[in-house]
């Protein structure tokens, strides 16, 4: 970890992956990845000995955040317009931020996973602590079927990163409580406002078929906007309330 000029803690990890692990972990082609990064959808990977183009976390992360925003339905060009409106020096840990975000518009995206798979998803072995911190976030829960578990595929590299934090176990589910709290009521909010200010303003109500399509229609376009908005928001947010405990903190 380094700190940046304003004392928030950012991240320095080594890129150590082959474009061919890179595929392998995030699940896509080689072609793939070099396609990508020809639209300007990946940074360039650093080059090191003998020419050998190396790939980490961001790149992960940024593979993880297109895949689910194809997920959403969106074309390539609108996942380019996307990606070009991110800051230019987000994290692999904000860029897993964002993708859970995205995520959570989507329907439920569990899957029962092995404990193999599972682990070769996550990259690295989980030992029983592991897995117990990764369900107390959400991210999976037992299946009745010894050895596998139902994960939440929208979440689980987040919760592998968060796995090094040094936070309790009961620190955990109480973040989870605050956040899903909060979460809930900010999205009852902006369900209401879309629903009363934009929906019934344009004189489109009803309940029958067309009434359903325009409205998610409507919904899918509002969507990147809505996450690009709660993302920032909450960054600024968190940015702020550090920046106060650390200068506490140095006071005290």
């Amino acid at each position: 970890m380094t700190t940046d000029t304003e004392g928030v803690a950012t991240e320095a990890a080594e890129p150590a992956l082959t474009v061919d692990e890179l595929a392998a972990r995030a699940g896509v082609t080689v072609r793939t990845i070099r396609f990508y990064g020809t639209k300007g959808l990946l940074p360039p990977p650093v080059i090191g000995p003998r020419r050998v183009g190396h790939y980490g976390q961001e790149h992960l992360s940024r593979l993880a955040l297109i895949e689910e925003l194809q997920h959403q339905g969106m074309t390539l060009a609108a996942i380019e317009r996307y990606v070009e409106r991110l800051p230019a020096d987000l994290s692999a840990h904000d860029l897993a931020i964002h993708r859970a975000l995205v995520a959570s518009w989507a329907p439920d995206s569990t899957e029962d996973v092995p404990r193999a798979d599972l682990e070769r998803r996550a990259g690295r072995a989980l030992t029983g602590e592991d897995l117990e911190r990764l369900a107390a976030m959400g991210v999976l829960a037992g299946t009745g079927t010894p050895g596998t578990y139902r994960v939440d595929v929208g979440l689980l590299r987040l919760g592998v990163r968060l796995l090094d934090v040094p936070i309790a176990h009961e620190t955990i589910l109480a973040a989870r409580s605050v956040l899903m709290e909060h979460s809930r009521s900010a999205a009852h909010e902006l369900s209401r406002l879309f629903r009363d200010e934009v929906w019934d303003a344009r004189g489109e109500g009803g309940s029958g078929p067309e009434h359903v399509a325009a409205m998610r229609s409507l919904s899918a376009h509002m969507q990147p906007m809505v996450v690009q908005a709660l993302v920032t928001a909450f960054q600024r947010s968190l940015k702020e309330e550090l920046r106060e405990w650390l200068k506490e903190s140095g006071e005290s």
